[in-house]
This record gives structure tokens, sequence and C-alpha cells, in this order.
């Protein structure tokens, strides 16, 4: 990742957080591309702000978004660099008028995620960095700060904050309260700004176990993630891949399941994760 286009990365982050805003105020349409998953006209109109811009910027890359086509051959190509841009991730909550969605960008190098940008609009907090390259944030005063990654209290019989997803939360809830002690479940809308809580120390550890989630929502936060030391692996404990072994290509979904964790949390709830879900699946 060459930084020098951090800075007009971010600006044009924040010029399509503020057209999202102008819009969601003069009103949108919503549409189903499929079972419980829809799109909206800001989507689809940031998705070409920010395809017109990256095309120009980096057109020797790959480019991967949401709403283009045009993604799946992209892939397909096996680009050694691919941009990964979701210009809304956490739908339901634009749609709902909550604050917890964002819009993201992820550099995959090599299949193996290197940079992301994280920038909530509503929130008006917006988290960057990578490998090799720390991570930052800017806040609601505009001012620029390095983005503390706090190492939480281990795990015990009163503490155990796990981030989930509501479709998750709704599935496996129930198996997970009665085996890991402590547990307190928090979600919110985007998978960037859940992954940004556990980096933050609010939750030990994300699970995402639906396998729906696709490349443009995690490249980005993973990529923070593994810039602050989190572990990210799938189900048994392997490391997350992003080539086409791991991924489908027909619809850009991970086929692992994926948990974020700091390193000696995850390794503890590990085990009493994975029979959770397998007594839930066995029923």
């Amino acid at each position: 990742m060459d930084w020098r286009w951090d800075q007009a990365i971010r600006d044009l982050l924040l010029r399509c957080g503020t057209q999202a805003r102008r819009m969601t105020a003069s009103g949108f349409t919503v549409m189903e591309k499929g079972p419980a998953d829809y799109v909206t006209t800001v989507d689809q109109a940031l998705d070409r702000e920010f395809t017109q811009h990256f095309r120009q910027w980096f057109p020797q890359d790959g480019l991967i978004t949401e709403e283009n086509p045009d993604s799946r051959h992209a892939y397909a190509q096996g680009s050694q660099r691919l941009w990964c841009i979701d210009p809304i991730d956490g739908t339901d909550d634009f749609v709902h008028h909550r604050p917890y969605y964002a819009l993201m960008i992820g550099l995959l190098e090599r299949y193996q995620p290197t940079a992301g940008w994280v920038y909530a609009p509503v929130l008006e907090r917006m988290y960057w960095g990578g490998v090799g390259q720390g991570l930052y944030q800017q806040l609601p005063d505009h001012s620029i700060t390095e983005l503390p990654s706090k190492v939480p209290e281990p795990p015990s019989k009163w503490y155990c904050p796990l981030v989930i997803g509501d479709k998750d939360r709704q599935r496996y809830g129930a198996a997970l309260t009665r085996l890991i002690p402590g547990v307190d479940f928090q979600s919110m809308g985007s998978f960037g700004l859940k992954v940004v809580e556990v980096i933050r120390g609010r939750a030990l550890v994300y699970l995402y176990l639906n396998q729906r989630v696709k490349i443009w929502d995690t490249v980005g936060p993973l990529a923070l993630a593994q810039a602050a030391g989190l572990t990210c692996c799938d189900l048994v404990g392997n490391p997350l891949r992003f080539d086409s072994g791991a991924v489908d290509v027909a619809t850009l979904c991970h086929r692992q399941r994926i948990l974020v964790g700091w390193p000696d949390a995850l390794a503890k709830l590990l085990p009493l994760i994975q029979e959770a879900v397998q007594i839930t699946e066995a029923v």
C-alpha cells in the first residue's frame, strides 16, 4: 500500500458520508436484491462515486464493490491487489435511521488484508490503518489520534462480553449463554464497527457464524484487526483466507465462519463456542 493515497481516500470517505446523510434527509428508495438482502439508491450512488475515483487512482488494480456486477469477474481474474469497497455497511441500520452504519474500504494484497478504512458518518468517527502502519481515528471534533487497542479483562464467570449479530444471537445465543459464564451480548449494524468494538477492548470476541458475509464487508475491518494484534480465524481455529478456496466465487461470500478476538480470550472461549454451535446445529 502506498500510503500517500491515504489522505485522498479519507477525503473521499468524508464526502461520500456527507452525501449519504444528505440523501437520507431528502429520501431514498429501498429494493430487495434477494431474501433479506436489501439495497438502497444511496448504496448505488455511493458505489458509482467510489468506483469512479478508484478506477482513476488505481487503474492497474482490481476493484470489487458491493453494487458492481463486474466484481465477481474482477475477483476471478486473481489480481495481486484488490480494492474491496462497501458503500453502506449495515444497510438495515441505515434504512431504519440508526447510527451504526459505515462506509468501508479495504485493500487485499496477494489475498491478505493489508489496509482498511471504516467511516461512520452519523457518529462522525473514522478508523483506518494497516499492518505495520498503526491504527488511527478521526473524532467528531476532526482531531486525529492513534486508535488505542485496549486488551480487555480476561473472561470470568462474571465478565465475558461478546459481539454477535442479531441472526447469530437468535440461533446460537441460548447455547452460548448456557456454556459461557457471564456472557454479555453486544451488537450494532456494521461489521466494521463491530470489529472496532473488539479493538477498543469493549468486547473479547466478535462472532460471525452464518456464512453470509462477503469480502467487501471484511477486508478493511480485518486489516485493522490484524494491525491491532487480534486473532482472525474460523470456527476450527484456522486463519481466515481470501483466496478462491475459501471464498465462493459466484457470491464472494466467505465459506469460513469468522471469529475476531483477543488471542488469549479467544483461545479460552473457542472450545465453548464450538460446542455451542455443535449443540445448536444438532437439533
